[in-house]
């Protein structure tokens, strides 16, 4: 959505001068009173209603951008994975209740169930603010800011032992060190001037980062969610409560899936997980476009085989990409930035994704009518396979690495390959600034 997209710019151009839990505030107000003002009345015209949704997206490119940057911030190394999907796996948990409140209230009388059905979004905004007062800042913005001793004090809150506390402040103050000295030298650069004339190791973050941001959605992931009854009637479902009932059963298998990367994803690691999600994703978008390719003139499927084939299919790429790209495209863009650009570059990445899903959403219709919905699968599966290529080429495994070291990975190509760095490997990257 363009609000959306609009969003993650501006949170990036404040170059990390808020606080990021100042940031969720806002994010979290906006949202609220974008809602508040669509509903209960508020909402006279369509106008009204447009500027409302504008402010919605405003609320929403806020959240996507700072969520995933401020956990990754708050979380150790060896939980990371996990505490970063979250987000997604709320998205989704949203999504699904969305549908599941939409049916509800439909049966109400068409003047008021709509408000209703958009009134019910400030209810998790208003959690959100009500939360703020008690989730800490994040240690490493304060050590950038020179408060060190409030990010010891986080620090020790958010840790298992007083011990690892120190461990993790000691290593997040010689990054910061890093930073500082790199920012002396080159005091006269912005941060945008930077990003846009990147250095050979930020401009391999970039590629890895904005690359996996755009991968996540070209793959159709937004086609198959939001068209999931067009692509049901397409396979030859007639009934409305069946073409219902199939979609909330890809509601039910998005979010479950998602658990299960959860549970994996610091075990297994990053990069298994995105090949096993884009390999399934590849194979479930090219059954689909065979299922419903047969649906129209082959034949060599009875209806019945051919209608279950396609809700297999979708259910299984909705579960694969909840195991792979899903989740962990917001986990990788979130950990792999220096300190110094991880907001401005992470909303680079949330543009990125935003475009591409805005693209794939306006156009999938279209298409579908010119080449036929089998045939844009088949063009989906196609991007998906190229995604497995690129996640071999350009993405390092980052479990169980802190973020400094993580940001030494990219100090080479050959680094990133071996996705190798020992403990001590920060205090060189102190040294050659």
């Amino acid at each position: 959505m363009p609000e959306h997209r609009l969003a993650a710019r501006q949170s990036a151009r404040r170059k990390d001068l808020g606080h990021r839990r100042q940031k969720m505030d806002h994010w979290s107000c906006q949202y609220c009173i974008s809602v508040w003002s669509c509903c209960h009345g508020l909402c006279p015209s369509f106008l009204v209603l447009m500027i409302g949704r504008l402010l919605a997206g405003v609320g929403i490119g806020f959240g996507v951008m700072i969520a995933p940057v401020y956990i990754a911030e708050i979380s150790p190394s060896v939980s990371r994975g996990s505490l970063t999907s979250f987000p997604e796996i709320f998205i989704n948990l949203g999504i699904l209740l969305g549908y599941i409140s939409n049916y509800a209230f439909s049966g109400l009388s068409e003047h008021i169930n709509w408000r209703i059905m958009l009134g019910v979004g400030i209810l998790p905004s208003v959690f959100i603010g009500f939360a703020l007062f008690v989730i800490p800042e994040s240690p490493r913005w304060l050590v950038t800011k020179r408060r060190v001793k409030e990010a010891r004090s986080v620090l020790r809150r958010i840790s298992e032992s007083e011990l690892e506390a120190e461990e993790r402040l000691v290593e997040i103050e010689q990054a910061a060190a890093a930073a500082s000295a790199s920012a002396k030298k080159h005091e006269e650069k912005a941060i945008w001037r930077e990003l846009l004339s990147p250095s050979p190791s930020l401009l391999r973050m970039l590629v890895a980062g904005c690359g996996i941001q755009c991968f996540q959605q070209i793959t159709g992931i937004d086609a198959t969610v939001y068209y999931s009854p067009t692509i049901f009637r397409d396979a030859g479902i007639e009934s409305e409560n069946e073409i219902l009932a199939a979609t909330v059963a890809v509601g039910f298998t998005k979010t479950a899936f998602i658990l299960v990367a959860i549970f994996l994803i610091d075990k297994a690691g990053r990069k298994p997980l995105l090949y096993v999600g884009t390999v399934g994703m590849t194979v479930c978008l090219f059954v689909l476009g065979i299922a419903l390719t047969h649906q129209h003139g082959s034949g060599l499927l009875s209806p019945d085989v051919g209608i279950r084939l396609a809700i297999w299919a979708v259910c299984g790429n909705v579960a694969f990409f909840s195991i792979g790209i899903g989740p962990i495209c917001w986990v990788l863009t979130s950990e792999i930035f220096p300190s110094r650009l991880r907001a401005q570059a992470s909303a680079l990445g949330a543009v990125g994704n935003r475009l591409s899903s805005g693209l794939v959403a306006m156009s999938f219709l279209s298409v579908s009518r010119q080449i036929s919905v089998a045939g844009t699968f088949f063009i989906f599966s196609a991007v998906s396979a190229l995604s497995i290529a690129f996640v071999h080429k350009f993405v390092p495994e980052t479990k169980g690495k802190s973020l400094e070291q993580i940001e030494m990975l990219f100090q080479s190509a050959a680094e990133m390959r071996r996705g190798e760095v020992q403990l001590g490997d920060v205090e060189h990257l102190v040294q050659e600034e």
